[in-house]
């Protein structure tokens, strides 16, 4: 429990200055020479979409609460957990946005925001090719060895390994996977990269 409010605490810190970044124009983790692979276009309109009408939400209650009399503290509570949300919005589309899956002649970087971050060695994949599935159930998931990391329920690349990588889910739970389904805006760069990487090295 304790372990797990900790990533939780560390997951905020880690948006906060992802805000920073995004403000910046800057990424996080990405080297010279490596190439970025964005993921955030897919969610940002249906994001951004909740995130207005969170705003006005806010705006809405406040006005009532101060229509209706209701004490100070329920005011202030409400005000700070509804400004608390939107907040929480913003980091979120900031993480995605300056955190992006990142290929290197070393690596593959799977990420999602500030919430999961996968390395993965570039000799121990065995293949990848793009494969869209639109019925993902979760962020991130695994079952039977295979992993999940989906961006409005969808995935379009699949990463066949050589052998079994560890995984850290986001609340701390560790697993083993050897096959990895994830989304990039535009798998076929991906696909290219690793290819590409993968004619260098043989």
């Amino acid at each position: 429990m304790v372990r797990a409010v900790l990533r939780v605490l560390g997951f905020e810190l880690k948006g906060l200055a992802s805000v920073g970044l995004w403000v910046a124009r800057r990424r996080h983790g990405v080297p010279a020479g490596a190439t970025a692979v964005t993921y955030a276009k897919e969610q940002a309109f249906t994001l951004w979409l909740m995130l207005f009408a969170m705003a006005v939400e806010t705006v809405v209650v406040d006005l009532l609460l101060v229509a209706t009399g209701v004490p100070d503290w329920v005011r202030f509570t409400v005000l700070i957990a509804d400004v608390y949300g939107l907040l929480f919005g913003v980091m979120l589309a900031a993480a995605c946005v300056t955190r992006p899956h990142v290929i290197t002649a070393n690596e593959l970087r799977i990420r999602y925001g500030a919430y999961f971050d996968l390395r993965v060695p570039r000799d121990r994949i065995a293949s990848v090719r793009t494969s869209r599935n639109d019925n993902e159930s979760s962020m991130v998931s695994i079952k039977d060895g295979h992993l999940r990391v989906a961006v409005g329920s969808r995935t379009n690349v699949t990463v066949e390994l050589t052998g079994p990588v560890a995984v850290v889910r986001p609340l701390g739970r560790r697993a083993e996977t050897t096959t990895i389904r994830f989304f990039a805006d535009n798998p076929e760069t991906v696909v290219t990269a690793l290819r590409s990487e993968a004619a260098l090295h043989s």
